[in-house]
């Protein structure tokens, strides 16, 4: 069976880009009280017209707003679009991010002290400017996958008064979600992309242990992660194209968790009905591709072969050839190619330049024409 592309892209990208300095400045003012909210989102609006032309001129079909109006990937939705979910501290220990070099950094927990319901969001409004201004490209926009909230709370963070029972909590969730998603639909939104950060950590014995250390089985998880995206996709309007990007952690170029896909791969595959995985594969932390062998033949996986966490340019020959590697799994069709995570999870941005950022994409888009057509 073939697989329906545009989209997937066989160049993809998977959502964030390095916030420009008038960004930044203008945040920093609105901190201040030195400009309104109105003078912040003009200027916003401004350079979101910058990052689409520069996704647009280097080739790429499918674009975002960079989430320039974020100050995080999950900022916009989680705390900003739901009640009940706030971010109150930060998880150390076996819960920090590491860059593989002794550099460590916090990671988030959020708390759930009342009921979630949708509290509207700027998403419908963001994604309406975003859409407006594309020329050539399809829009995308992306949201925090569901599983994070339980993945970094644990059970400590959510409340036994208000949830004496998680599966009223994960209901609701759903529920939220599936607001969320009517209302992008309604403002022009084809295409979306849960950024799925908890799945693929559960494959590394650290992370495990964690979890066992707070009362959690990562093999319950897996099922019970699984059954949150399914409910999810399930209250998708018809016509929504919905992406999953899986990911072990973006901030600043750290990362939070190591191992391949193997021990989640065919319930993601198999159970998870999405029908577009954009996967990291850029270092062997990622592991190796043959947990593809499990994708079943309508779905496609988007290789995330080129680092957004460095700033060196692969080289060409050796990305050419992985592409092939894991074509010798999957049928090349099933296939398509992206940088491995956004460039800017969170500001600051992982440490590229804009230059080494354009040099990727160009790569990513090259190399797509070169192997695709």
């Amino acid at each position: 069976m073939s697989v329906p592309h545009n989209p997937p892209f066989r160049a993809e990208i998977v959502g964030s880009f390095l916030r420009p300095d008038a960004i930044k400045e203008s945040r920093s003012k609105f901190r201040d009280g030195l400009i309104s909210a109105s003078d912040l989102r003009s200027i916003e609006d401004e350079e979101i017209r910058k990052v689409v032309a520069f996704q647009e001129s280097v080739g790429l079909k499918v674009a975002t707003d960079g989430e320039f109006r974020r100050s995080t990937y999950s900022e916009n939705f989680t705390t900003q679009g739901l009640t009940g979910v706030r971010s109150e501290h930060v998880g150390s220990g076996d819960w920090t991010y590491s860059d593989g070099q002794g550099g460590t950094r916090a990671a988030r927990v959020p708390v759930v002290a009342d009921k979630v319901r949708w509290a509207g969001s700027t998403n419908a409004k963001d994604f309406a400017f975003l859409h407006a201004t594309v020329k050539t490209a399809m829009p995308k926009i992306t949201l925090p996958g569901p599983c994070y909230i339980h993945y970094r709370s644990g059970r400590a963070n959510i409340s036994k008064d208000v949830y004496p029972n998680l599966d009223a909590f994960w209901s609701d969730l759903a529920a939220a979600y599936h607001a969320e998603m009517r209302d992008l639909y309604d403002a022009g939104c084809r295409y979306l992309q849960l950024d799925e950060t908890s799945l693929a950590k559960l494959g590394d014995p650290k992370i495990q242990n964690a979890l066992t250390a707070r009362g959690d089985d990562w093999r319950d998880l897996v099922e019970v992660y699984t059954d949150a995206l399914n409910a999810i996709v399930a209250g998708a309007p018809a016509g929504m194209n919905i992406a999953m990007h899986l990911c072990r952690g973006n901030q600043a170029g750290h990362w939070q968790a190591e191992g391949g896909y193997d021990l989640v791969a065919e319930r993601l595959f198999k159970k998870v009905r999405i029908s577009t995985y954009l996967m990291e594969f850029d270092s062997p932390r990622a592991g190796n591709f043959e947990p593809l062998r499990h994708l079943p033949s309508d779905k496609a996986v988007v290789l995330g072969l080129v680092s957004s966490k460095v700033p060196q340019l692969e080289d060409r020959a050796l990305v050419r050839a992985r592409i092939e590697e894991a074509a010798a799994i999957v049928p090349l069709d099933q296939l398509c190619i992206s940088a491995q995570c956004g460039f800017a999870s969170s500001v600051p941005g992982n440490p590229l330049t804009h230059a080494d950022q354009k040099a990727k994409l160009e790569l990513v888009v090259s190399l797509a024409t070169e192997v695709w057509g």
